[in-house]
């Protein structure tokens, strides 16, 4: 199995390897809007509607205040009133409770009713795309162009888009924590770039090949007749999981549509400094994967997806699955070796070293190769600038990351046997006491 993976790791890290950026499109064929979920954002949302105003001025701006305690849509309505009048392609979808805080998926659902009721009955849903964008989001400002490309929505086949996503505090320390801390939350902070920018960016571009390209919750394009299409009575597109992205595309790729995916711009949002958060963040991606586990027999069935499509879905779905038994099957050899070793730590001795240490030398090796081939790669393909012992030691480091999933899976998996599958935004690293400032690591 080690091999397996090994080999596997390999098929896809050449193609991302060697990719070449592919001819951009004509921006001015498509109608853009941004939807931009806010929940008690007034920190960061004035910034990212400047941003996106200033580099997009054609496309419209959708802010959804998800019923903020803290000023979030009258920072957007200052905005939108400014003293050359009334921003016309700046809009405001407020939500009040009890209908608010209900989740990302049901916000996204207000928007798109919203859109459909301001764009009219006899809009063209086919020029029109939706840019889904966390609300420090910053688009790169070329994705309008390479979206549009032919490959991308100047097919009519590709109903969504996911562009690359990259951590904006990448390099960066956080200021006002101890030393030590300083120096985790930056190493976790690389860790998350160097996994959004390497191995799912080349999963991504290998599921080219299966048809089985999935959204992510940043960077998001969706043609809106897409999006028409599985939108039900309801106009909910967006449905209930807290793994929303994902479940989007499924609908999507069930409902006939192609997905694309694209390295020639990004996203970049902002990466979690505190393990804490990162943990509450992950096991609510390991939940709403959990809960889309409902969606087996349409993957299966569908006769959109090819047979190695919906095998490549499955395995996806069973990921946080496998973690659990792996967590419970692994330590069970070792448990025996322990054993053996206390009744009998002669008999252990003369087999290890008559041998036996070859075993576990091949097998550590192919253990880790997969995980720590992608330090050298990252420093390849993204940071030139690190050196290759930094990166092989970025390399080590991510391989221990990859095993807090094991943890989110039992968390994921306690929360769903409770019945506790509410939606819980992830605080932002400034939303603290005493919140400091940052600092460039380099």
């Amino acid at each position: 199995m080690s091999v397996a993976f090994v080999t596997y790791v390999g098929l896809i890290v050449l193609p991302y390897l060697r990719h070449r950026p592919a001819p951009v499109g004509n921006a001015t064929s498509l109608e853009w809007h941004f939807l931009v979920p806010c929940r008690d954002e007034v920190a960061v949302i004035g910034d990212t509607v400047r941003y996106l105003r200033g580099h997009f001025p054609t496309a419209h701006v959708w802010i959804i205040d998800d019923d903020s305690d803290d000023g979030t849509a009258d920072v957007v309505k200052a905005l939108r009133h400014t003293g050359n009048g009334a921003d016309r392609q700046l809009h405001l979808v407020r939500r009040k409770r009890p209908h608010a805080r209900t989740g990302k998926g049901d916000a996204l659902n207000d928007a798109y009713r919203a859109l459909k009721l301001w764009m009219g009955r006899h809009a063209d849903a086919n020029r029109a795309v939706v840019v889904v964008v966390d609300a420090d989001g910053r688009p790169a400002p070329n994705c309008l162009e390479v979206c549009a490309a032919t490959q991308l929505f100047g097919n009519p086949r590709i109903g969504a888009v996911q562009v690359d996503v990259r951590m904006v505090n990448r390099g960066v320390r956080q200021q006002g924590v101890g030393g030590l801390r300083r120096r985790f939350g930056a190493a976790l902070v690389r860790m998350q770039d160097l996994e959004f920018r390497t191995a799912i960016a080349a999963i991504q571009l290998s599921r080219g090949a299966t048809g089985t390209i999935s959204m992510g919750g940043n960077g998001q394009f969706t043609r809106l007749s897409a999006l028409d299409s599985i939108a039900g009575p309801a106009g909910a597109p967006w449905r209930g999981s807290l793994l929303e992205d994902f479940e989007l595309g499924v609908h999507l790729l069930t409902a006939g549509w192609h997905t694309g995916f694209t390295v020639d711009t990004h996203v970049e949002q902002e990466a979690l400094y505190s393990l804490r958060r990162f943990l509450a963040q992950r096991t609510r991606w390991g939940q709403g994967t959990m809960q889309c586990a409902r969606y087996l027999r349409r993957i299966w069935d569908s006769p959109h997806l090819s047979t190695l499509g919906a095998a490549e879905m499955l395995y996806y779905l069973a990921q946080p699955w496998m973690q659990l038994l792996g967590t419970l099957i692994y330590p069970i050899p070792f448990l025996l070796l322990a054993v053996r070793a206390v009744h009998e730590p002669q008999v252990v001795l003369d087999w290890f070293t008559g041998g036996a240490w070859v075993l576990f030398a091949v097998y550590g090796s192919f253990g880790l190769l997969p995980f720590v081939l992608w330090g050298p790669v990252y420093r390849a393909r993204c940071e030139p600038g690190i050196g290759l012992w930094r990166s092989l030691g970025y390399g080590l480091v991510y391989a221990v990351y990859i095993y807090t999933f094991y943890v989110t899976s039992w968390r994921a998996l306690t929360r769903l046997v409770r019945g506790r599958n509410g939606w819980t935004k992830t605080r932002r690293n400034t939303e603290r006491a005493g919140a400091g400032r940052v600092a460039l690591d380099h």
